[in-house]
């Protein structure tokens, strides 16, 4: 991925350096799913966890779920704590530089998509940290979740050792193309902050209470969490169409890897369980991959209803 010309984003809250982290604690993994829902991140972990100790993934994600909807429906939150070490404005050094100008460029992409549909567009904030921080209304950010976008605040948090993970624990990506990998995962986040601007995200949640099951609500999580996958395929069709020398080789299938690696029957296979669709709250790895072509190929918003397609 070639980005020494994206516009930097100062949007940014730069926490890396904070000691002690922000205090915080509560809910709130990736998108809220009826006050609960695991972010990319946690569902790796989780699973790499399982099939290392031998108990089953989906009772530790399941887990994690339910402490995480308990302590959201408490109404849990708590101010972040200023701290001398945080710094706004766009990081200099390499990989904050590289968020700050894939943020740009995301920003700029969907602000050009929303003014088409005479809409406006606010990017969201992305704040980074290292093991854990603060994360607001959506309660405490550990690098245990993974990259996770939170809806009451608008904000995206990102534990940048993450990324680094996803290259040699996971293997989802390989040298140079983990640079467009990280580029995908934050464009997945920004695609529920567009979901969430759209109204989607609270459509969902109020659904997802009132469906009745475990089975249901996992069901539109899924459609969710698929329709993140193909809008952050239409910010890479965008993005290519401005700047047709953005992409390098091996990048796309950087990303088709990186999604593979996080599907939800990946994880169970690796695990050693039975693969149990009713249990997925992401997709499999077939229709992560799918919808992000799908995005990717068509470029549109509405290429990208999952709520409506007869197959996912």
């Amino acid at each position: 991925m070639r980005y020494d010309d994206f516009r930097r984003s100062d949007n940014i809250d730069d926490r890396r350096d904070e000691e002690g982290g922000g205090g915080g604690g509560g809910g709130g993994f990736g998108f809220p799913m009826g006050g609960g829902g695991l972010g990319i991140g946690t569902i790796i972990v989780l699973g790499l966890i399982g099939w290392a100790v031998g108990i089953d993934p989906r009772l530790l994600i399941g887990g994690a779920e339910i402490i995480s909807g308990s302590r959201e429906s408490a109404g849990y939150e708590q101010e972040h704590r200023p701290s001398s070490s945080k710094k706004d404005g766009a990081p200099t050094d390499e990989m904050g530089d590289m968020i700050a100008g894939v943020l740009g460029e995301i920003d700029d992409r969907w602000t050009e998509i929303f003014k088409d549909s005479n809409q406006k567009y606010v990017g969201p904030r992305i704040v980074l940290f290292r093991g854990v921080t603060n994360g607001g209304r959506c309660g405490m950010a550990n690098a245990a979740m993974g990259p996770f976008y939170c809806p009451p605040d608008k904000q995206i948090y990102l534990d940048t050792s993450f990324f680094k993970q996803v290259e040699t624990r996971f293997r989802g990506c390989t040298g140079s193309a983990c640079k467009f990998t990280t580029a995908y995962i934050i464009a997945h986040e920004a695609g529920h902050h567009v979901q969430n601007l759209l109204g989607i995200l609270p459509r969902v949640t109020r659904m997802q209470e009132q469906s009745g099951s475990r089975a249901a609500s996992n069901a539109l999580q899924v459609k969710v969490e698929l329709q993140a996958d193909c809008l952050s395929g239409v910010w890479v069709n965008r993005e290519v169409k401005r700047r047709p020398n953005f992409l390098e080789d091996g990048d796309i299938d950087a990303a088709l890897k990186t999604a593979s690696a996080i599907g939800d029957d990946t994880l169970q296979r690796k695990a050693g369980r039975e693969v149990v669709p009713d249990s997925f709250t992401h997709g499999s790895a077939e229709q992560r991959k799918r919808w992000f072509m799908v995005g990717f190929q068509q470029g549109t918003v509405a290429a990208c209803n999952t709520f409506a397609a007869e197959r996912l």
